[in-house]
């Protein structure tokens, strides 16, 4: 049986992006992740966090977010709160440092998923405690680690793994090459020029990659993108807060559509991800989504183990 690993160092960091961590925190977070799996399926109890609470502000729709956090956190023994933004006092007007300082004084951590990244921030900066973004729309954290412990689990070295995102820059986009450019990991994005996201994070990304030999670039043909690729990944044409752009983005992205041509364009036994939820028929077809080189359950399962993770490293 696995030991338990040392995070001591990251008690009390805020989780915003992984630009903020090192390659080897990361690297701890995904070990952890895959020691707390094991536990759970072990049966081994591992309350690591009795008496501790955590404050999850949700200021948009969730699934996979809201139940695996709550899930977690009681795995962990400690409790969970669940706040709606249109219940609390932020959702009619109080600033949000007031909002910080006075949960503060009740939690342990803050768990947030809003669609402004700066308000975000602004709270992580007024906040004693560490808050976790769980979604926003310029980042995706924890996505993007349960993205990189299913591909530990898939092929254990990710050092130079060829992953192509393909479709739209979004956040869960931006996220995944932050992680990839951490890990070593060569990352291209099959998107139209135009359409793949903040060029300033782009280029630190980049730099990231010069020190752990990673690949950054983008590639607008996605048939000549995903050449050689170990996995192929895609999210929704339209995130949320842009529904009313949905169908002009279907004829923009329609030549981005993951199908069977595209994953025979890549090696025989590429993986398939997707972070969920799914519109099957637009940016993937329903027999790549269910078949057998699909691994989005896997992902979306991860999403327990490395919140846990999380959890256990900043709270302590």
């Amino acid at each position: 049986m696995q030991q338990q690993l040392t995070t001591g160092g990251m008690v009390g960091k805020d989780v915003l992006t992984w630009l903020d961590f090192t390659s080897i925190e990361i690297e701890r977070l995904l070990q952890q992740s895959l020691v707390l799996k094991e536990q759970l399926q072990e049966g081994i109890p591992h309350e690591t966090l009795k008496g501790k609470s955590l404050g999850m502000i949700f200021q948009n729709a969730s699934t996979r977010t809201r139940v695996s956090f709550e899930v977690g956190m009681t795995q962990l023994g400690g409790h969970s709160l669940f706040l709606s933004g249109k219940d609390m006092q932020i959702g009619r007007g109080e600033p949000v440092q007031d909002t910080a300082r006075v949960m503060s004084r009740y939690v342990d951590a803050i768990m947030i998923r809003a669609n402004d990244h700066k308000m975000v921030k602004k709270l992580a900066e007024m906040s004693e405690v560490p808050v976790i973004n769980a979604l926003t729309d310029e980042d995706h954290p924890c996505q993007a680690l349960a993205d990189a412990m299913t591909l530990k689990e898939q092929f254990t070295d990710l050092h130079g793994l060829k992953v192509v995102y393909v479709g739209d820059g979004n956040n869960v986009a931006i996220s995944l090459m932050i992680i990839c450019a951490k890990l070593g990991i060569h990352f291209t994005m099959a998107a139209p020029v135009g359409h793949t996201g903040d060029e300033a994070v782009w280029e630190k990304a980049k730099a990231v990659a010069k020190e752990t030999g990673s690949i950054i670039e983008h590639i607008v043909d996605p048939h000549e993108a995903v050449q050689d690729a170990d996995v192929i990944y895609t999210d929704v044409w339209t995130s949320m807060g842009a529904e009313e752009e949905q169908q002009s983005r279907i004829e923009i992205f329609k030549a981005y559509q993951v199908n069977e041509s595209l994953m025979e364009a890549a090696k025989p036994e590429a993986k398939f991800m997707h972070c969920l939820p799914a519109h099957r028929g637009e940016e993937v077809t329903e027999d790549v989504l269910e078949g057998e080189h699909s691994i989005v359950f896997d992902q979306a399962e991860n999403r327990l183990h490395v919140q846990k993770a999380i959890l256990q490293s900043v709270i302590g």
